[in-house]
Parts: C-alpha cells; sequence; structure tokens
C-alpha cells in the first residue's frame, strides 16, 4: 500500500505542470498521429502554452486540433504543413487514405479546414500555411513574451519547452 501512495505521489508531482511553461514547436517534420495526439493531449491537459516557431509538418498540425486556440501562437517564422492522410498497401507502398484524410480533417478547427478546402484540398503533396493566412488562423504570439520564452527554451525532441525561473518541468518524455 506505501509502494502504492508513493508511487502515485511521484507520478502526480511529474504530472503537475504550471500554466506558465511554454512549449515551443520547431522544425518538426511530424510522425505517427497516435505520438502526436498522446503528446498535444497531453499538452491541452497541462495547461501549457504551445508556440510554433518554425515549421510544424504533418502530425505537428494537429496541435491546432487538440491544445485550445487562446493557447496556441504563431511567431513570423512558423510554416504549417498540410498533407493528406496516408497507409501502407498490401505491397508496403505507401497509398493516400481517403477515411483517413476525412477523420483528419474533421479534428481540424473549421477557419483551417476552409483555408485548406480554398487550397483544393489535402493532397499527397504537403501545402504551407504561412504568413498573413496563418496569423488569421492562429493568433500571433507576443513578441516581448515569445523572445523572453525562446531564450530559456528547453528542447525535448522536436519540441522546445521553456520555463520561468520557478515553472516545475514538462510533464512529458522526449521521445
Amino acid at each position: 500500500m506505501r509502494v502504492q501512495l508513493l508511487a502515485a505521489a511521484i507520478l502526480s508531482a511529474l504530472t503537475v505542470t504550471s500554466a506558465s511553461a511554454m512549449v515551443v514547436l520547431s522544425d518538426d517534420n511530424g510522425g505517427k498521429i497516435e505520438e502526436y495526439t498522446a503528446r498535444f493531449q497531453q499538452m491541452r491537459n497541462s495547461g501549457e502554452t504551445v508556440a510554433i516557431d518554425g515549421t510544424c509538418l504533418s502530425a505537428c498540425t494537429m496541435v491546432l486540433s487538440l491544445v485550445p486556440p487562446n493557447r496556441v501562437c504563431a511567431t513570423p517564422k512558423a510554416v504549417l504543413g498540410f498533407h493528406a492522410a496516408w497507409m501502407y498497401d498490401n505491397s508496403r507502398n505507401r497509398v493516400a487514405s481517403a477515411s483517413g484524410t476525412r477523420d483528419l480533417m474533421k479534428t481540424y478547427p473549421a477557419a483551417v479546414r476552409a483555408w485548406i478546402e480554398r487550397n483544393g484540398g489535402l493532397k499527397p503533396n504537403m501545402m504551407y500555411l504561412r504568413g498573413r493566412a496563418l496569423a488569421a488562423i492562429v493568433a500571433p504570439c507576443d513578441n516581448a513574451s515569445h523572445s523572453a520564452s525562446t531564450a530559456s527554451a528547453k528542447r525535448v525532441g522536436a519540441v522546445r519547452q521553456s520555463f520561468g525561473k520557478d515553472t516545475p518541468r514538462a510533464s512529458f518524455d522526449a521521445q
């Protein structure tokens, strides 16, 4: 019983994260949807703010689906890259998945879906959202707080995590 209580206390301490922590996404080429879903759900649940400060491609764009929009911002360097979902066929060739693409589209906020549709829909090739079009969908980061945050950012895989002086560390493990 004591071991279980100790384990629960340790787990609780590791998962409590201050809402002042900022995660900075940069140079992220994406990966497995399941892994990004878990990572972004954990960010959402922890109260962390996410700044997109560079490329955020493929599954990385799911941050827009899983973290509340009031906790996501984009810098002028932000570029989001979207493409159709894909899977492997019986011959181990990568092929577009119409049902996967439909399911993915349903997760994006309405403004993202509208931008994708205006630009021809999701296709196997990457389409990029940046500049004014991105700023119309994702709130721009406050330059003063963003500069201070990225200066103290900790790199965790393809994301950097930034903390104030007394901010507890992030609750997810580097992959």
